[in-house]
């Protein structure tokens, strides 16, 4: 619960399909592009922990002329740094030519990031480290336009040792190890050999060199390029980028495990990670918003023509449903209705946990990011009494007093808010003992709203990942209301199973269900379970990746999700709790319900979708039975 789980990263690309002129007359700023790129990372900065960039380029410039612009930060508040970064360039051209800074001609010509193009990035870091470096949009620079090459993305791959060696057998000496720069030398390698082909095709038919390259950039099959640069990427990814010249797109995995979505008119091309940042910057209907599908590349030409095509064949859809739970913006309509439903469907554990004692059991949540679910849980509560209530009607209606009829329709579930963060108190302390008794008073709590010894207390969080703020610190807060029984929610089911498809939950040491299993098996003398899963994992490390078999499932096999649950408890619950204490978690039949097309519960269940899943799931099994505290891919 509060378990603070690192998010994936976002991007945010604006094609004006208009000249300058045109925004500045309409909209009273030639900066109209740029302005809404600002709020379209903003409304996206859960995404953005490490770093944010922005790349800028101009069309149509004369040779000499700078078309390409880059800001990047990796500091505290990056959106904003970078973007004050571009305004102080623009204050200062204002200060000395402020008759001039708002002619959109002039600005063309003179002023950095007065472009046709931008391409924004919120980073998280994942693979690789924080060094500004790895902050996206990273570049591949070259003379020629249509060679120059920007990409920003959201993506690990589970293959970038086999990838990487590719390249060295291509020739080349990629400058670091990372999945990021395998992507871009990959694509890079694929655009020279796109380009020198076209070159060749047209000196032979007779061009000039500056023809040739107004030709190439016209004829650049950018869909070709993607198609043979992402044959053997295993993982999930969004890819957005820039060439040179001007032709902008993005790419989406062909299993649809990261989200991409886009929208167009007459004005402008948009394509974010998440749909409701676009409504709420355009102010667009949902409708309008189109999600770019698995395998899919959207390509906006230089002239353009907007092109949307399969670059790769798409697999069985398994877009992530973690993504849902969790890490999406919550104002999403589809995300809003299935988080509340998750709530809502998790109402007969819940009922049997607090033994259906509704008149003495309050409900709240924590943290806010759980508020829809916990609206879903108080409907199925509110439903269930009110079916109690018709019963109670239909059998003894006529021996009901008025006033015994008003008091069962007043009566409806006790919610409170019990928890508040309190956002001014910060971990700083380094030693463990000082820092745990600070995070124990990181929540206020709201007395006198449980009925000391004899309340029931449910709170409902979206997930459990590893426990450890549940241990130390929100058990406590709430034992300090005294309730008779404190029952923990998970609107997720148990997360057993690391990811390694752009969420920082690479390790299986991390994960508290993983730590409950083995206390069991350890308990129950079944420690050759251990051995074999290890054994069973080392014997097919060498073995080609689409071979390998999830084994670590053998872990879980022998015990049902209550007894994992009961487990935890023992693990989280110290002896200075007074209250009892039970967890309940969803259900996978119950998160197939809610979330019907985000299929993708490797998290829960261990099915990756890919075959790199299976190999870093052994892998992180490995290093756990050796010690390594080291990512699994």
């Amino acid at each position: 619960m509060s378990d603070l789980i690192k998010h994936e990263c976002g991007i945010a690309s604006i094609r004006l399909l208009k000249p300058l002129e045109y925004y500045q007359e309409k909209y009273g700023t030639w900066r109209y592009g740029l302005d809404k790129l600002y709020l379209l990372m903003e409304k996206q900065h859960n995404r953005g922990q490490d770093g944010a960039g922005v790349v800028s380029i101009k069309f149509d410039l004369c040779p000499g002329q700078p078309y390409l612009f880059r800001h990047r930060s990796n500091i505290p508040s990056s959106i904003n740094d970078v973007f004050t970064k571009i305004g102080r360039q623009f204050s200062r051209i204002e200060e000395h030519n402020p008759e001039l800074f708002d002619d959109p001609s002039y600005a063309r010509d003179h002023i950095p990031f007065a472009g046709e193009i931008y391409l924004g990035h919120l980073r998280y870091g994942t693979f690789g480290n924080t060094s500004i470096n790895h902050v996206h949009p990273v570049m591949r620079e070259n003379n020629w336009k249509s060679r120059n090459l920007v990409l920003a993305g959201n993506f690990n791959l589970t293959n970038t040792d086999e990838l990487f060696n590719k390249l060295i057998e291509l020739g080349q000496h990629p400058k670091a190890y990372s999945d990021t720069v395998t992507i871009l030398e990959k694509v890079g390698h694929f655009l020279d050999e796109e380009n020198q082909y076209l070159f060749r095709k047209y000196k032979e038919k007779g061009y000039t060199n500056p023809e040739i390259s107004g030709l190439i950039e016209s004829n650049l099959d950018v869909h070709k390029v993607m198609e043979v640069s992402s044959k053997d990427w295993d993982g999930g990814y969004v890819v957005a980028g820039i060439i040179g010249h001007g032709d902008m797109f993005v790419c989406r995995d062909p299993w649809g495990i990261r989200s991409a979505f886009y929208y167009s008119d007459d004005e402008v091309v948009i394509i974010t990670s998440e749909r409701p940042v676009i409504q709420t910057v355009l102010d667009v209907p949902v409708n309008q918003v189109r999600e770019l599908n698995p395998g899919n590349m959207l390509l906006v030409k230089k002239d353009g023509r907007i092109i949307d095509k399969t670059i790769r064949s798409p697999y069985q859809h398994s877009a992530c449903s973690f993504e849902r739970i969790y890490f999406s913006r919550g104002g999403d309509e589809d995300i809003y209705r299935e988080r509340k439903m998750l709530g809502e469907l998790l109402t007969p554990q819940i009922l049997k946990a607090v033994d259906h004692d509704l008149v003495n059991t309050v409900f709240s949540y924590i943290p806010n990011t759980a508020e829809s679910a916990f609206y879903g849980m108080v409907k199925g509560i509110e439903n269930h009494m009110l079916k109690a209530k018709t019963r109670k009607i239909i059998t003894e209606g006529d021996k009901l007093s008025e006033e015994e009829i008003t008091s069962l329709f007043a009566t409806g579930p006790r919610v409170e808010k019990i928890a508040i963060k309190d956002v001014k108190l910060r971990t700083f302390i380094s030693q463990k003992k000082a820092r745990d008794d600070l995070a124990g008073h990181v929540y206020d709590i709201t007395y006198g709203t449980i009925a000391r010894g004899v309340d029931n207390l449910v709170i409902i969080d979206d997930s459990i990942v590893r426990g450890t703020t549940l241990k130390i610190s929100i058990l406590k807060i709430l034992d300090r209301l005294d309730p008779k029984k404190i029952v923990i929610v998970s609107s997720s089911p148990q997360i057993r199973y690391p990811d390694c498809y752009g969420i920082d939950m690479t390790r299986l040491s991390d994960f508290i269900a993983f730590h409950a299993a083995i206390d069991l098996l350890k308990d129950r003398g079944r420690e050759d379970v251990i051995r074999e899963v290890y054994r069973l994992s080392k014997d097919q490390q060498d073995k080609p990746v689409e071979q390998i078999v999830n084994y670590v499932r053998e872990i879980y096999k022998p015990f049902t999700p209550e007894e994992i649950s009961a487990r935890i408890v023992s693990i989280i619950k110290t002896e200075n709790i007074k209250a009892e204490v039970e967890i309940v978690y969803q259900t996978i039949e119950n998160l197939h319900k809610a979330c019907p097309n985000h299929k993708g519960d490797w998290y829960f269940t261990g099915n990756y979708p890919t075959p790199g899943g299976n190999k870093v799931v052994n892998t992180s099994f490995i290093n756990y039975i050796e010690s390594r505290d080291q990512r699994s891919y």
